[in-house]
This record gives structure tokens, sequence and C-alpha cells, in this order.
């Protein structure tokens, strides 16, 4: 079973969080702190731009709009070390690309527009058959970023693969809950758990969103931190100023 310590882990991580949450604030107050949201409908506060253009990401009716051009990141203004992220996203080109990162840097790698973190993928469909590779690119596999390392619990090389195929194609919406605990990342998507890896070199870092050539959009972008970690400098991105 490749979930079962891993998951019996973030499980009990998330229980006794949300039992002394509960236990602290009444059920009203507990259900409206919970969660909170990163984008917020309106605008990008709470977001940096850092190397693509100012027209490459805008907001229209409550949806974040980017036009996947120049390749680069768009980053939290704060780093974030165990949490469940909740995003819904959908892509408007055949064979579209792009992820959200976590644990991340929050800058370019060298030369590379793309940053150093864990990426979780966000391709269209379409994808594996315009560029003549296999299926499994774009069902929402997991993989360490420029270096990074981690250990997949489903390995396709260093990426790890989901064990069921249930993202959907251009113009419809998919919902990934990212948990991200302890070096452990865990990914449902549309309903159901389906990737992981673990041992990841980075516990805390930013979260980023990725333009990598293609029209994408997103929306319900939530944020539900967790207890922190024993977690060591070397272990955590560097602050960027």
């Amino acid at each position: 079973m490749p979930y079962s310590i891993h998951a019996i882990r973030i499980a009990l991580v998330l229980s006794s969080f949300l039992l002394a949450t509960a236990a602290t604030f009444g059920q009203s107050e507990f259900d409206a702190l919970s969660f909170r949201r990163l984008f917020n409908g309106k605008n990008l506060n709470g977001w940096v731009n850092v190397n693509t253009a100012e027209d490459t990401w805008k907001v229209k009716k409550g949806v974040l709009i980017s036009t996947g051009k120049p390749i680069g990141v768009m980053r939290t203004d704060r780093q974030y070390e165990n949490f469940i992220l909740e995003i819904e996203w959908k892509h408007m080109e055949a064979g579209g690309n792009s992820g959200v990162f976590v644990w991340s840097e929050g800058t370019p790698f060298g030369d590379n527009p793309l940053t150093k973190a864990i990426e979780v993928q966000m391709l269209e469909l379409q994808w594996a058959v315009i560029h003549n590779q296999t299926d499994a690119y774009v069902h929402g596999e997991l993989f360490p970023t420029m270096g990074m390392t981690a250990i997949p619990d489903n390995p396709r090389g260093p990426r790890s693969k989901s064990l069921e195929k249930r993202c959907r194609g251009k113009g419809e919406w998919n919902k990934y809950v990212v948990v991200c605990v302890d070096g452990t990342v865990k990914l449902s998507v549309n309903g159901k758990f389906v990737n992981g890896l673990r041992a990841s070199e980075r516990k805390k870092g930013y979260i980023c969103l990725e333009a990598e050539g293609a029209e994408i959009h997103f929306r319900n972008i939530r944020i539900l931190e967790l207890p922190a970690g024993v977690t060591s400098a070397e272990q955590t991105a560097p602050l960027v100023e």
C-alpha cells in the first residue's frame, strides 16, 4: 500500500490540529477561521509578480487569468510551511502547460525562468498527444524541480505519477487539494487522493503560480495553515527581500 504510513501520519497531524482548534473556538468560529483566501477574487493583493509581464496576470469576475506569457512565476508575499492548499484551475488551450509550486525559493533558478520547488503539475490532456509523450504527464504529477530532491510515491523517474487519471480537459474546471506536511506532499485530484511524495529537501517556502506559454484560469485559492514542525534553516527557502 503506497500511502499507508504517510497517509496515516498526515491524518493524525490533521486530526489533532482540527480537534485542538475546535476545542479552542466554538464550532461557528472554527468553521469561519479554518481556511482563508490566498486570492481574494478582486485583485492581486498578497501576490508578487516575480519575472513576468505586467499583463501576464489579471483578475476578471472573480477569476485569476494568466496569459502564460512570458514564462515565469508569481509568488505569495510570504512563506508557508505546513498547510492544506485548495485551488481550482482550467486550461483554455489544447496542450496548455502550468502548475503550482510549493516550498519554492520564489525566484528564478539561474538562467531558468522557473523556480526551485516541488511542482504540482497542471497540464491539459492534449499535451501528451501534441508532444508524443505518455499521458501520465497530464494527470496531476508531482516532482521536484531545479535539483531539489524528494522521494516519489509512484515513481516515473524522479516524478510521481497519479494512480488514477482524474484531470479534465480544456475549458473544464479541475480542483486540487494539496496537503503539505513535514516534507510530505499529498495530492487530491477532483475529489480523490491519487498522488504523493515525501522527504522533500525543502519544508518551508513560497507558493508560486506558473505561467508557461498558455492561458490558464484559477479560482477559489484557499489555504489552511497547520502547526509548524521542526524545520532547519537548510530546509527553509531563502527569504526574498
